[in-house]
């Protein structure tokens, strides 16, 4: 793999967010004028008094929450800047960075997608620092997603930034387009897992991560 040409911003596939190549040929600034304009037409076609003193400015809320919040992740100038240091210490074990919270939006119903990224890498000369692996986490999470994209696009920006394979990370996550409508089912949360090199090949360094982040053997 080639970590200088894993550039996630633009490209489509199975693991990238799916963007057209004109994705960008606006400013955010006319985005939201866009969405602010659509959104109103959607509350007025759901019959919504646009008059009232609490919806007359919710088009507006909701096209910069789209836009600059919920699905910051899409602007490019939002990705971390993330810098690396040489591990001095010689620290040769794994790191892991665990219950860092995500919220996310599922693609299919646009509903909440909350909950846990647990992450884990073994350096290879490099480290990072450890809020970067939540910036990390949080701007992939901040556009529509589907949690299995969202743990491969983890553990790639990983792998992109630190220079090795060696990465892991598992997400738990509840899926409010399942709690909340359809078959309602209130209890059930999904986990997804992207395990990278010597997590992958090496059962007693996964095993060990399991036990980390209190997932068991469920892998």
């Amino acid at each position: 793999m080639d970590f200088a040409e894993n550039d996630d911003d633009i490209f489509t596939g199975k693991e990238h967010t799916p963007l057209r190549e004109d994705a960008f040929a606006i400013s955010p600034e006319e985005k939201m004028e866009r969405i602010e304009r659509h959104f109103a037409e959607i509350m007025h076609t759901l019959g919504l008094d646009m008059a009232d003193d609490s919806l007359k400015d919710s088009p507006k809320r909701v096209a910069k929450m789209y836009v600059h919040e919920i699905f910051g992740g899409l602007l490019p100038e939002n990705k971390p800047k993330i810098s690396t240091f040489s591990n001095k210490y010689k620290y040769r074990q794994m790191l892991v960075e665990k219950d860092i919270s995500v919220y996310s939006f599922c693609e299919h119903h646009f509903l909440p997608i909350i909950g846990k990224a647990h992450v884990a890498y073994i350096s290879n000369g490099e480290v990072i620092g450890l809020s970067k692996i939540n910036r990390i986490v949080d701007y992939y999470a901040r556009r529509p997603q589907v949690q299995e994209r969202l743990t491969m696009q983890v553990v790639d920006a990983m792998k992109e930034a630190l220079g090795t394979k060696d990465v892991a990370c598992i997400i738990e996550a509840k899926h409010l387009c399942v709690n909340c409508r359809g078959i309602k089912d209130t209890a059930s949360s999904t986990i997804t897992a992207e395990l990278s090199g010597i997590f992958r090949t090496n059962p007693i360094t996964r095993q060990e991560f399991l036990h980390y982040v209190n997932i068991g053997s469920l892998i």
